[in-house]
């Protein structure tokens, strides 16, 4: 009996330790262990590990852990016995910090399959592949054209453009939501932007996606850039140089929400893309990711055509020919740790993800992936309206895209005090220089 109550409660522990736990057997009889870091893609990968194991006999367990707890888990995990085969890392910085345990892959056919080779992570001398990037992505202001059209057919609207693609600087942005917001009754809208999600845990979207926009106009006005990565990871310190345009288009979200500043810190992600869904908002700053969580949503109201990108404006010179900000930080990499079997059947899981036309069906339609991968034709593109804005904005060679410099970032400490200050910020209990002087203060001294 009591072998049977330790079995339960060692059952319990290990099902809260991660947000999901799928696998064709236990940890120890898999051949393949993933470990994802998307939880919008938890289910498509249940199903993908399910369809491998029909084809192939090899069965591979799948755990996701729960939003912006990756690191924690794979700590975790990464010490156990049965550890992840294949784990993700954040980049340049995420690749420091597990790099003892990143397998040179540089003559495998997964890492042969780069459209670029120069997209992987290799160690400080430049040599081997040690974690290989899987998707492309971008974001920015989403934004329901449904609702901008019956803006731009008011008589007495404030601006005279009209349309949405005419907004191509912040100003305009500012005057068109300012006055969005004076007309929300007509717009059958409760404000023009979704929640500001400021729950702890929820603020990426701001101390990171966001301030990446300032942060790398900064960086490329400096005197020895040439790569936005390397003069994020080489800057010891930042003046934040365009903090006042940081804080103007975070006052432009926060001052024509759906809801009241004081309330934000209890708002998450998945609030505010349910705000949207529901045609309850105009716009939400987000990725092509946000697909999904649109699309899922019960009682969703937003047209699949309606469903447009802008960038995010923030009032420099010249952002006329600001296009979405897009990258990666998304690189697997697999464990050198574990048997050289395991090794091999995790290569050949995901290159038959990224080959086989059932790999890359899911990849394509149901992971909605723009992937960087030569095994890819034009038409196995993602077919979701965000996926093909991304496309749209990568394709137009008059838009100066705005590279993810955020992979650069000294720390998730860093972060985490950038997302609290803003959330003070917004509740009224301190002041927008309180903002400014943690970014410049713990961009350094994390840096050092």
């Amino acid at each position: 009996m009591f072998k049977k109550i330790l079995s339960v409660v060692l059952c319990v522990s290990l099902i809260l330790s991660v947000t999901l736990l799928v696998g064709c057997g236990d940890s120890g009889s898999a051949d393949v262990y993933f470990l994802n870091f998307k939880p919008e893609s938890a289910n498509v990968y249940i199903e993908l590990a399910e369809t491998y194991q029909k084809e192939t006999g090899v069965k591979v367990k799948v755990v996701t852990a729960a939003a912006n707890t990756y690191e924690q888990t794979l700590k975790s995990e990464i010490a156990k016995s049965s550890a992840p085969t294949i784990f993700q890392v954040n980049g340049p910085i995420g690749y420091q910090s597990w790099k003892d345990y990143c397998l040179n892959i540089e003559n495998s056919d997964f890492a042969k399959l780069l459209s670029d080779d120069a997209l992987a992570i290799r160690d400080a001398n430049g040599k081997g592949i040690y974690a290989v990037p899987y998707v492309v992505e971008g974001y920015g202001i989403i934004y329901n054209d449904a609702i901008m059209r019956k803006y731009f057919s008011l008589s007495q609207r404030a601006v005279d453009i009209d349309n949405a693609d005419q907004i191509n600087n912040f100003a305009t942005l500012k005057a068109v939501v300012e006055d969005m917001t004076a007309h929300k009754d007509e717009l059958n809208i409760d404000g023009v932007f979704a929640s500001t999600s400021l729950l702890s845990g929820e603020d990426w979207r701001w101390q990171t996606h966001l301030l990446n926009v300032p942060l790398y106009y900064e960086l490329r006005d400096s005197e020895d850039y040439s790569d936005p990565t390397i003069a994020g990871l080489n800057a010891k310190e930042v003046a934040f140089r365009y903090s006042e345009n940081y804080k103007n288009i975070f006052d432009l979200y926060i001052n024509n929400s759906i809801t009241e500043k004081g309330l934000l810190g209890s708002k998450s992600t998945s609030d505010s893309m349910a705000e949207f869904a529901l045609s309850r908002v105009a716009m939400v700053q987000n990725g092509n990711w946000a697909w999904s969580q649109i699309k899922d949503v019960k009682g969703n109201t937003v047209a699949e055509n309606d469903i447009k990108f802008l960038p995010i404006y923030i009032g420099v010179d010249g952002e006329e020919e600001q296009g979405l900000c897009i990258g990666t930080e998304n690189y697997f990499a697999i464990n050198k740790n574990v048997s050289e079997e395991q090794q091999q059947k995790s290569l050949d899981f995901l290159y038959w993800l990224f080959t086989s036309d059932t790999g890359k069906d899911y990849v394509t339609n149901k992971l909605g992936f723009v992937t960087p991968f030569t095994s890819f034709t034009q038409a196995e593109l993602p077919n979701d309206p965000l996926a093909r804005e991304v496309v749209r904005y990568m394709n137009d060679r008059s838009k100066e895209t705005v590279p993810w410099i955020f992979t650069s970032f000294p720390s998730d400490v860093f972060k985490t005090e950038v997302g609290g200050v803003l959330l003070e910020y917004a509740q009224g209990n301190k002041v927008y220089q309180d903002v400014e002087n943690t970014v410049k203060s713990k961009w350094k001294s994390e840096r050092k």
